[in-house]
Parts: C-alpha cells; structure tokens; sequence
C-alpha cells in the first residue's frame, strides 16, 4: 500500500488542480453565446460547402507515411545516447535501420506515394 500512496496523492492533486481550474473559469470566463460562436471555424473563412466532404486518399497515405518515418526516426535516438556503449556494432545496426528506411522510402516515392497529381 505505501508504494501506491505516492500515485494516489499525485491523482489526487491534478483532479483537485483541474476541479479547481474549471470552476474559475465558469464563475468568472466570459458567456455570451451567439450564432456565430456556435458556427464550425474554418480558419477564419465563412463555412462553404458540406463539412462532409471527401479527402483524397492520398492525403491519408502521405501522413501515414509521414507518421511511419516520423517513428521510425525516433528510435534512432537511444541508439544515439548509447552509441559509445554499443560501440562498432550499434553504429552498423543503425546503419543498416536507416538503409531499411530508405529503402522503403524509394519504394514508396517510386511507386507514386508521395505524388500529388
């Protein structure tokens, strides 16, 4: 029980600290409703057309390729800190991770991945 009374007083005071937090923002934060207000904000431009509308799929690809590498990339960073450590043999494993890497990313731009038209 005493290894979990750290965590709980830990929940215990962020529930407190956001219970608090809003209940000043509704007693004293601003409340004046209007149509406009409750409009959907499209970057500022009025709303056009039906917020329905389709995406391309190759949006989704691009940021799911995007996302992909972005990880990916990440777990280049331990390899990073404890390169001294691994020595010779972290430095060619991270060599041949980030040939893996290009390797997919030929392939994904030769195949038309990352192309707009």
């Amino acid at each position: 029980m005493t290894t979990w009374f750290p965590v709980a007083v830990t929940l215990l005071v962020a529930g407190l600290i956001v219970g608090v937090m809003c209940t000043i923002n509704m007693m004293i934060g601003p409340t004046r409703p209007s149509e406009i207000k409750s409009e959907a904000f499209e970057c500022g431009n009025p709303p056009s057309g039906s917020a329905w509308g389709r995406f391309s799929v190759r949006f989704y690809l691009t940021a799911i390729l995007f996302l992909l590498f972005d990880v990916e990339v990440i777990f280049l960073y331990p390899w990073a800190v404890e390169l001294r450590y691994l020595g010779m043999f972290g430095f060619v494993e991270a060599l041949i991770f980030i040939a893996i890497l290009a390797v997919g990313l030929l392939y994904a731009w030769q195949r038309g991945a990352l192309d707009w038209d």
